[in-house]
């Protein structure tokens, strides 16, 4: 995969990287606070990345963009499994905890993302009682469904729900949808928009 800047990748950026166009009032305040920014998958022109930017609230959230020159670090999902300098025992971080021992076999690159994965890598508190445990799961190549069965049965009887996205070079898809019997074809995310599919690992025409 590309070693530029990937969906659900983390940016720690300079504020005024930012392309600033009819943001709400609450973004600016909030990219002084917490100077992060997550990838997101869209198209972008060459020396652009698409970014979002969120705020305190859950319906805070702004789509924009950064210059890539401009990125201060970046921060994989993979790389926030070492990370814990925000100590904070809400259901999702202890989830996360319980997740790292029932994956501890799982060679594929794999970490969090959504609140828990911005917590750890600004350190600010942002999850709750009721946040979720999202996932970021990379698969270059196709997952053999016995094996995302068995990735997807540990990831439950844990404390808080848990949503797994996989991203291959190509899309994104979710991981329970792939290992439903019931599903001819997966819901695929691609950075021009969604389609229905049965290979998240081909190249669309």
């Amino acid at each position: 995969m590309d070693r530029g800047p990937q969906v659900y990748d983390l940016l720690h950026i300079d504020r005024l990287s930012l392309v600033y166009t009819g943001e709400p009032s609450w973004v600016r305040p909030a990219i002084m606070e917490w100077p992060w920014v997550v990838v997101r998958r869209a198209e972008a022109p060459p020396h652009l990345v698409a970014v979002g930017v969120r705020g305190n609230t859950r319906s805070e959230r702004w789509a924009t963009f950064c210059e890539k020159r401009l990125v201060r670090n970046l921060v994989r999902p993979q790389e926030l499994l070492l990370c814990d300098r925000t100590p904070n025992n809400t259901p999702a971080r202890r989830a996360l905890q319980q997740l790292k021992d029932r994956w501890a076999d799982v060679t594929l690159p794999w970490g969090p993302v959504g609140s828990v994965g911005f917590e750890l890598a600004a350190g600010c508190r942002v999850t709750t009682e009721t946040s979720d445990l999202d996932l970021c799961l990379r698969a270059r190549h196709p997952i053999a469904h016995k094996q995302a069965r068995s990735l997807l049965d540990r990831t439950l009887g844990i404390e808080a729900k848990v949503d797994v996205r996989v991203e291959t070079p190509v899309c994104g898809f979710s991981l329970e949808e792939y290992v439903r019997p019931s599903s001819a074809k997966l819901l695929l995310r691609y950075p021009d928009g969604e389609r229905l599919g049965e290979d998240p690992w081909q190249e669309r025409a």
